[in-house]
């Protein structure tokens, strides 16, 4: 009786036998060969799979350690343990030009890693809400009344108070830090209303407050606080835990002679507002300028900072561009823009003897307007009557004269001073203007593509208003966005594409933008980075004894 014996290249115990009984030996070898490429296969499927295994269970770790982190953001939901006496807290004020806000911080005790920042969230109440309130109007409206500021701010500390421990309040940083509003006010008047906050706070209220907690803050600190704040909540602070992680190498400031190190490459801010657009991102190399005129300029718009509190440690020390733009939002762009149209179409009508505009039957053409949309322009008692043409290409190229660019190298907008970017390692978010320009009416918010973005936006403009109204009744554009969007859409997407490729030169082809409102599902305030900025990532016990103060040159 033939008998196949299959043992070779495989463990003993593989052994075995087979008898064909009643089988023609013709059929004897197509049996072998059958066997063996079936255990062959078996073999190398089961080798494949093991590999497969083990590859997925190492990049799983990696994947979940970022989950866990994504995680820890978006499930902060929960209401603070008040109980608990290694939780620490901190309070901020931000006095803006429209109302104060207050803001409480909590973070658990430090975990003695020099490399770790404090893990400071937003405290909750007992109903998982935030603990944040608001009041108007804003602070700066106590100008010639600076005396009624302690009681104007009263009500916020109250609330303050209130959610903070009673045990914790001496050892709570209070931090009232006043923008815009308090900016435009001469000097005298900011000294007398920071003068009543300090000498009037102190008799009703325990918090930690001496006097550099209560500040006029620049528009060049608030820009770095944000930058801190979004770079925190997107983990950019931790140290490298995997090869999967972008990083940049740094010239860290001040030691550019021990070389550079690698550490996780931050994100940049682009915001856009109603007045103002600012951009702020870490310039990691040491910088050059084209003139001493320039690098004395430069001075002004970066920032060298350290995050950690002992200055022998400089992995957390960073150099970051913050520069603010007034009159490049898009609401102020807009007005400037219909100022030039004003100007220029009664200056032509007065030269020519024309009559362009002056009556709805005889309108001026404006490009940037979705087409045969119908709108007015009123100066001084005169009224130019305009009728939209939605051309947008054709609107690019009339708000480019806008930009106020130079020639001179390394400038942006107003042909101020911009270090150089690494696009091809870079990433940055833009918030307000720049969402909304992409989410509220085209529905790409997210992942920006230049091309997707011309092509809707010239659709958008290129569509009768009529039909817009259509679907705005019809409730096809996102909620909050209202006829004033629809009628201005246009204008602010082409606005928003020249400040971002020609104004502060990115390429058309830059993949790495992000526009969003908000950043792991919450909306980060500025005041997160000044709380952290302030405190440190030492031990608030620790904290207490370093220096604490503003960004230099800020």
């Amino acid at each position: 009786m033939g008998r196949i014996g299959i043992s070779c290249l495989f463990p003993a115990s593989w052994h075995f036998s087979i008898s064909p009984v009643g089988c023609p030996r013709i059929l004897n070898t197509n049996l072998r060969q059958i066997i063996v490429i079936s255990v062959l296969t078996a073999a190398v499927s089961l080798l494949y799979f093991s590999v497969v295994i083990i590859r997925n269970k190492y990049g799983r770790l990696s994947r979940d350690k970022k989950l866990q982190r994504y995680l820890a953001r978006v499930t902060d939901i929960e209401a603070t343990d008040t109980n608990n006496p290694n939780v620490n807290y901190g309070v901020v004020v931000d006095c803006g030009s429209s109302g104060s806000r207050i803001f409480v911080y909590c973070w658990p005790r430090h975990n003695g890693n020099p490399h770790d920042l404090l893990d400071i969230r937003q405290m909750r109440d007992q109903n998982r809400k935030p603990v944040v309130m608001k009041i108007k109007p804003g602070i700066s409206e106590f100008a010639t009344s600076p005396e009624k500021v302690s009681d104007y701010i009263s009500p916020l500390l109250n609330f303050a108070a209130e959610h903070v421990p009673r045990a914790k309040h001496k050892e709570t940083p209070l931090y009232i830090l006043c923008t815009a509003g308090m900016r435009i006010l001469p000097e005298s008047q900011q000294k007398a209303i920071l003068e009543d906050l300090l000498t009037d706070i102190p008799v009703h209220f325990d918090f930690l407050f001496s006097d550099s907690h209560a500040e006029v803050i620049s528009g060049k600190q608030e820009g770095v606080y944000a930058w801190i704040g979004i770079n925190f909540v997107l983990g950019r602070f931790e140290h490298i835990e995997d090869d999967e992680e972008a990083v940049v190498e740094v010239n860290i400031p001040g030691s550019e002679s021990r070389g550079a190190i690698l550490r996780k490459r931050t994100a940049g801010i682009l915001d856009m507002g109603g007045v103002s657009t600012q951009i702020a991102y870490e310039v990691p190399k040491t910088v050059s300028f084209a003139s001493s005129q320039q690098e004395e300029v430069a001075k002004n718009l970066l920032a060298e900072f350290n995050l950690g509190c002992d200055v022998h440690q400089t992995e957390h020390v960073y150099r970051v561009y913050v520069a603010t733009f007034l009159g490049f939002g898009g609401n102020a762009a807009r007005q400037r823009y219909e100022d030039r149209i004003f100007a220029s179409t009664v200056q032509k009508n007065r030269l020519l003897g024309k009559q362009t505009g002056l009556a709805p039957d005889t309108p001026f053409l404006d490009p940037c307007l979705p087409l045969d949309i119908k709108d007015e322009i009123q100066q001084n008692g005169q009224t130019i009557y305009l009728r939209g043409t939605g051309d947008f290409d054709l609107c690019r190229e009339t708000i480019q004269p806008f930009m106020n660019k130079t020639n001179e190298t390394q400038t942006s907008l107003n042909g101020v001073y911009q270090p150089p970017i690494h696009f091809q390692n870079s990433e940055f978010y833009g918030f307000s203007e720049f969402y909304y320009c992409t989410e509220d009416v085209l529905r790409m918010g997210g992942d920006y593509n230049a091309a997707a973005f011309t092509k809707a936006a010239k659709d958008y403009c290129a569509t009768k208003w009529s039909i817009l109204r259509e679907r705005f009744d019809r409730g096809l554009y996102a909620s909050h966005a209202d006829l004033h969007r629809l009628k201005y859409q246009c204008f602010k997407s082409a606005w928003m594409f020249e400040v971002f490729h020609r104004g502060f030169s990115f390429p058309v082809n830059y993949k790495n933008l992000k526009t969003a409102l908000q950043v792991y599902d919450k909306e980060v305030q500025w005041t997160l980075g000044a709380i952290l900025y302030r405190t440190r990532f030492l031990p608030l016990r620790m904290a207490e004894l370093c220096a604490v103060s503003t960004p230099q040159a800020a």
